[in-house]
C-alpha cells in the first residue's frame, strides 16, 4: 500500500475500517496533518486560551462545535472519534489506554481541537532535498519533554514537547527557512544542537516515538510539537481528555501550501 500518494479521504476511510493503525508520517504527501485534543466544554475556554498564548506548540487549525464528531473546514467526511489510527485516553492525568477508535468514550459536551503537526512540513523538506530520517527508517519521529516552559492559561500549564530531526550541518539554514514559512504547523525550529540546553539528556532515548540514527556531520534540530498538550494534561489532571497517540495524526484535506504565510 502506497499511502504516500493516496488521497486523504481514502486514507481516513482505511483508518476508520481499521486497516491502518500505524504512524501517519509520510502519508498523503503535500497534505497537512493535525494533532488532536478532545476535552469537556467546561475546560475548552482555558485550553483555547492556552493555545493562543503558545502558538508555536499549539497552532490551532480548527475547533469543533460542542458534541460534534464532524469538522467544517479542514476536512470533509470526518468522524473525529474513528479517523485517527490510534488515540490515547487520559483520566485525571493518567494514561488509561490506547484505542483505534473512541466512540465508546464520546460525550455530548466534548470539544475537539485540531492542532497543526510538523509532519505537514516534511514533504516540503524532502522536496528541498533535506533528509527526514524517521521516514527513511520507517519509524515514528522522536519526541522529547523539555525544560522550556509554556505560557500558562487558566488551569493549563507545563513545559514544551519537541520533535527532533537530524539535519546535515550545511542544510540547517535551508531546513529553518522551509519550515519557517509554515507557522500554522509549528514553523521554524525552537532549538538547534546542544540537547542539554533544553533539558534533554539523551537524544537516543526519546520520551515519545522512536530513536533514529544520528550520522556524522549532522545536528539535532528541535521543533515545537503538538504532543505538548498531552504533557500539560498530565500535569493538570482533568477528569477526562482524549488525544491522538504520538505520531498518529488526522490527515486533513488542506494542502501544505495553504498553510504558508
Amino acid at each position: 500500500m502506497d499511502a504516500y500518494h493516496m488521497e486523504p479521504k481514502e486514507v481516513r476511510r482505511r483508518i476508520r475500517r481499521g486497516e491502518i493503525t500505524s504512524p501517519t508520517s509520510g502519508m498523503c504527501a503535500g497534505y497537512a496533518q493535525a494533532n488532536l485534543v478532545i476535552l469537556p466544554k467546561d475546560l475548552a475556554y482555558d485550553f483555547l486560551l492556552f493555545t493562543q498564548r503558545n502558538p508555536k506548540s499549539c497552532p490551532v487549525l480548527e475547533v469543533s462545535d460542542v458534541g460534534s464528531r464532524n469538522l467544517s473546514y479542514i476536512a470533509e467526511d470526518v468522524d473525529i472519534a474513528r479517523d485517527i489510527p490510534r488515540y490515547r485516553v487520559y483520566e485525571k492525568g493518567v494514561l488509561t489506554g490506547e484505542y483505534t477508535d473512541v466512540e465508546k468514550f464520546w460525550r455530548e459536551d466534548f470539544v475537539s481541537f485540531l492542532i497543526g503537526c510538523s509532519f505537514s512540513f516534511e514533504s516540503e523538506l524532502l522536496e528541498a532535498g533535506v533528509p527526514v530520517r524517521h521516514i527513511e527508517e520507517n519509524c515514528n519521529v522522536p519526541m522529547f519533554k523539555t525544560s522550556i516552559p509554556c505560557t500558562p492559561a487558566g488551569i493549563f500549564h507545563g513545559n514544551m514537547v519537541v520533535s527532533m530531526r537530524p539535519i546535515p550541518y550545511e542544510q540547517v539554514p535551508k531546513a529553518v527557512l522551509v519550515t519557517g514559512e509554515m507557522p500554522r504547523v509549528h514553523g521554524a525550529p525552537v532549538h538547534i544542537g546542544s540537547p542539554e540546553a533544553i533539558g534533554i539528556i539523551d537524544v537516543a532515548k526519546p520520551d515519545f516515538g522512536d530513536p533514529v540514527t544520528m550520522k556524522e556531520g549532522e545536528v539535532p534540530v528541535f521543533w515545537p510539537c503538538g504532543v505538548t498538550p498531552q504533557n500539560v494534561v498530565m500535569n493538570v489532571k482533568p477528569e477526562l481528555v482524549i488525544t491522538h497517540a504520538p505520531g498518529h495524526m488526522l490527515i486533513t484535506d488542506i494542502k501544505n501550501v495553504e498553510l504558508k504565510y
